[in-house]
């Protein structure tokens, strides 16, 4: 069989081979039929007497037929290989496509995604804001409702046991009212009096931690500072006594540094505004002696110690209506514990 010939070699593309495989056929297709026309005179003298040669000539058309059939079988493989990779180049192609359309459809959700994590976020954070709001709407309402039904001042009853009056003893009992005038005024006669709204608001953080709510209590007590340095000064006989009832949330948390912290600032105004012999004075240091109880033997002030060797005002038990401060409503056990006692 006659081979193709190249002048030069090069890679043929895939259309020049399937084109030349058609050709290779159709030249196959001719060469069979010419061989079967030749074969078939000599195939039907076969039985009578041949002329010399004829079956040599028979035996080598037959092989040519074979080999004929061969490189029509071969093209036939070819030619649907051809088809069959041309169909896997489609879908690849196809599948490309699809792989570029998931991947910007992914680019987009992820746009998406990141688009809804901030929205989600800010509506959490307003869910926050609006609820940390309601609280202290909520909050601001029973302060209005409890001074709405607290008595008068001249009208007063019994004071309960965990009441203002015992952030420090007053003397009122003992001096005549102070004249009508500012907080200083009041501290220069020795006669400051709790404001009705630091009691309502004092009983109110008392519930509130008696219920565990601290993170409701706390931020109130700091609102409340906040306003009274606002509208009275840091130096002012409230603010201290606004200081003593955050001390005592702190201390219910077992917060004593911070409690310790708020009652030396309340103690350092309390001796500013109402004199270092006021009995406001005592019940502070009272306090800080037993919260540094507390926190153990080593945490014990220098100042402390020196106001507890120096003689000053007797402080009242917590039994008795005017109580030793408001850190120590449990009991007289609390109050008088001391380091090494």
């Amino acid at each position: 069989m006659a081979t193709m010939v190249l002048p030069r070699e090069e890679k043929l593309s895939q259309d020049e081979i399937v084109l030349g495989t058609k050709a290779v056929i159709q030249g196959l297709e001719t060469l069979r039929g010419e061989h079967r026309a030749l074969l078939a005179p000599l195939v039907a003298h076969e039985a009578s007497e041949a002329e010399p040669g004829s079956q040599e000539r028979c035996v080598l058309l037959r092989r040519s037929l074979e080999a004929i059939e061969l490189g029509l079988g071969e093209a036939q493989v070819i030619l649907a290989l051809s088809s069959h990779l041309g169909a896997v180049e489609s879908e690849k192609q196809k599948l490309r496509a699809q792989v570029r359309r998931l991947v910007q459809e992914n680019q987009w959700l992820r746009e998406e995604l990141a688009g809804t994590q901030q929205k989600l976020q800010r509506s959490e954070q307003a869910v926050a804001q609006l609820e940390e709001e309601k609280q202290h709407l909520l909050f601001m309402s029973q302060i209005r409702k409890l001074d709405d039904a607290a008595s008068p001042p001249e009208d007063k009853g019994d004071v309960p046991k965990d009441s203002l009056d015992d952030l420090f003893p007053s003397e009122e009992e003992q001096n005549p009212a102070p004249s009508p005038g500012g907080g200083d005024v009041a501290a220069q006669h020795g006669g400051y009096e709790i404001p009705a709204r630091l009691r309502t608001l004092h009983n109110l953080v008392i519930q509130y931690a008696s219920q565990g709510r601290y993170e409701v209590a706390v931020p109130l007590c700091k609102q409340a500072l906040e306003d009274l340095e606002k509208t009275s000064g840091h130096d002012h006989p409230d603010v201290a006594t606004m200081l003593n009832i955050l001390a005592l949330v702190y201390r219910d948390q077992n917060k004593y540094k911070e409690a310790a912290h708020l009652l030396n600032d309340a103690l350092a105004i309390r001796e500013k505004t109402l004199g270092k012999d006021h009995p406001a004075v005592a019940a502070t240091l009272n306090n800080l002696a037993v919260l540094y109880g507390k926190r153990g033997p080593g945490q014990v002030s220098s100042r402390r110690g020196q106001a507890a060797e120096q003689p000053g005002p007797a402080v009242p038990e917590p039994g008795q209506s005017r109580g030793g401060g408001i850190l120590l409503p449990a009991g007289a056990g609390d109050l008088c514990h001391t380091p090494g006692s």
